[in-house]
């Protein structure tokens, strides 16, 4: 994995520990030479990020659509900022630029580009690791969900495995990097699904 697309949240909570887990991740994903994409924005755990991983001399590409730009939200620091004009072709140069998917804690915005990482694999739209570190406990409820979606039946067994799930980055960063595909619904038979 030369570069993570890395989803999280651009707000800052009131606990300290999410904007320093943000800096450790962008700190170690740079020593491991890994480089970072993320939202573009200097704000919250975004920005925290970022800074870990420029800090520590690592590549960060940055992709905000033009209306947070104007906002004066962009992170002109990145290794390279690129601007685009809405968030479909923010997610679309996340997967495009990326060799995977890692999720850290966030809101919204968040959720949804986690689980278009996941529809799109699902699909067959990429073959790439999506991984959700579950800092704190964090993602907990989330997990719980995605296993009872899959136990009710509306998650396939050959796609109950696409979020790659630790609670400590190295094991997650480990797992993702030994990422097997699976087969996707493209390549599924009518009779499969």
């Amino acid at each position: 994995m030369k570069r993570l697309a890395v989803y999280c949240g651009s707000a800052s909570p009131q606990d300290p520990r999410y904007l320093e887990l943000a800096g450790t991740v962008g700190a170690e994903l740079a020593r491991r030479g890994i480089g970072v994409v993320y939202g573009g924005g200097r704000l919250g755990l975004m920005g925290a990020l970022a800074s870990g991983a420029l800090a520590a001399g690592g590549e960060v590409i940055g992709v905000i659509p033009e209306a947070l730009v104007s906002g004066e939200v962009a992170n002109h620091d990145c290794t390279e900022l690129r601007v685009v004009r809405n968030m479909h072709e923010r997610k679309a140069a996340f997967t495009d630029l990326s060799d995977g998917f890692l999720t850290i804690p966030g809101g919204v915005g968040t959720m949804d580009e986690l689980w278009e990482a996941v529809s799109w694999a699902q699909l067959g739209y990429h073959a790439k690791p999506v991984g959700l570190l579950n800092a704190f406990g964090f993602y907990d409820h989330l997990i719980a969900f995605n296993h009872h979606m899959a136990a009710v039946g509306f998650v396939r067994p050959a796609h109950q495995g696409i979020i790659i799930a630790e609670g400590e980055l190295d094991l997650l960063l480990t797992r993702m990097a030994a990422h097997e595909p699976h087969t996707p619904i493209f390549a599924m038979k009518a009779g499969d699904l």
